[in-house]
């Protein structure tokens, strides 16, 4: 899935283990790229260490940082919402990022989010790559671009294959859409903020279906 050849990598900081708890104790020690350095600590994936439904972003975000935990800021409230709508339960979806650490830059108090680079990316991937293997889910969701470039190539456009149904080496089903942060960007114009949602609500629940939820 990734050449680690010439790229730091955090690879070495992997196990070799199926065990989702292990990875998670391991990660907090990870030191694979320069990340880690500015950051609170590492938030891993969370949910069912079998779940047949994945859910795959870009990187914690500020409270995510803080907290440790995944999807507790304003685009977890977005996704909280659009998982409700689309009869899906979290306790049946595994969530994790493409990039463990927050990227940050300092705005007088503030630490404002900044997108991760190609080697960022490519450093944090082989966790990404365990936790898949380890979860073993039926569909992964991409949530926005970075996580849908991460997996399936630089050339991949949300806008262009955004709600499709797409094979893929790591699993069975992958469905891009939107990122819940893309829907707190569009705040001031309601239509548009209305419009992402209920694509991502359908892609929610499309990638549902096909991972065979109760009820789907």
């Amino acid at each position: 899935m990734s050449n680690d050849a010439e790229w730091p990598t955090a690879r070495p900081f992997v196990p070799d283990t199926r065990s989702v708890n292990r990875l998670r104790r391991a990660a907090g020690d990870c030191r694979g790229c320069h990340l880690y350095e500015r950051a609170t600590q590492t938030v891993f994936g969370q949910g069912p260490a079998s779940a047949p439904l994945m859910l795959i972003g870009e990187q914690p975000g500020d409270q995510e940082d803080r907290q440790g935990l995944r999807f507790v800021g304003p685009a977890g409230d977005v996704l909280a919402r659009a998982l409700e709508a689309a009869g899906i339960t979290r306790d049946l979806v595994y969530v994790s990022n493409v990039v463990k650490h927050f990227k940050w830059v300092p705005r007088g108090k503030r630490r404002i989010h900044q997108t991760p680079r190609l080697s960022e990316i490519k450093a944090c991937l082989p966790w990404t790559e365990a936790e898949v293997k380890a979860v073993a889910p039926r569909v992964i969701v991409c949530l926005g671009s970075t996580a849908a470039k991460a997996l399936m190539g630089a050339s991949f456009r949300i806008t262009q294959s955004r709600g499709r149904v797409l094979q893929s080496p790591w699993a069975g089903t992958v469905v891009a859409t939107w990122h819940p942060s893309a829907l707190l960007r569009v705040a001031d114009d309601p239509p548009r903020a209305r419009a992402l949602f209920d694509e991502l609500t359908k892609d929610l629940r499309l990638a549902a279906r096909h991972a065979r939820l109760p009820g789907k």
